[in-house]
């Protein structure tokens, strides 16, 4: 999964999770366009060959921080989902997984707001791992369907365009400020509520 130079120590697990806690920081607070080489290296106390050596380039283990975050994400989502008592509440409890997040792990949470998945790719990025992004991308639009389906037994395109709205959009909207407020929370609760008393339009209309 890594390269390493010749004569290069291999990193501990532990150094390169400390390595990536530290870029998921600095994308948090510079934004992921200000991280470069020597910045992440100087704020992480390592030689700047060490990020080169273990990862091979910096949009490598820039988007290996996204997948990581994305990943748990996703899982914290999913089993917020799994967890509701009724359809509805399912796409609300999809839909406040930011806020929860956040509370866990707010770099990561900030980041993933700031930065979409598709600006990672790239000529640099293996094959392997542009292949994990593209599995994330398809367990989200999964998890879309999959509400789709609880609430209206259909999964097309118009009905899951409004989970999407609900679970992807709204969100972003309400969170983009504050992911720690929880009257924002009740006020993406309340609209995602709203939003779904209109159901979507019938199958076979344009």
């Amino acid at each position: 999964m890594f390269c390493y130079g010749r004569g290069m120590p291999r990193p501990r697990v532990h150094d390169l999770d400390a390595l990536l806690d530290v870029a998921e920081r600095l994308v948090a607070t510079s934004g992921y366009e200000n991280v470069t080489v020597r910045g992440l290296a100087t704020a992480a106390g390592v030689p700047n060959g060490t990020i080169y050596h273990a990862f091979g380039s910096l949009s490598e283990l820039l988007a290996r921080v996204w997948v990581r975050a994305a990943t748990a994400f996703l899982d914290l989502q999913e089993s917020q989902v799994d967890a509701a008592p009724a359809p509805v509440e399912a796409v609300v409890a999809a839909a406040g997984t930011p806020a929860l997040f956040a509370a866990q792990r707010p770099d990561a949470a900030r980041m993933l707001l700031k930065v979409r998945g598709d600006r990672l790719f790239g000529p640099e990025l293996p094959g392997e791992l542009a292949d994990t992004l593209h599995a994330l991308d398809k367990r989200l639009v999964a998890l879309l369907v999959r509400l789709a389906r609880l609430l209206w037994d259909r999964g097309d395109g118009l009905a899951v365009e409004v989970v999407t709205t609900c679970v992807v959009d709204l969100p972003t909207a309400f969170f983009r400020r504050d992911l720690t407020d929880p009257l924002v929370r009740e006020r993406l609760a309340a609209a995602v509520r709203a939003v779904l008393t209109v159901p979507p339009r019938e199958k076979d209309r344009p």
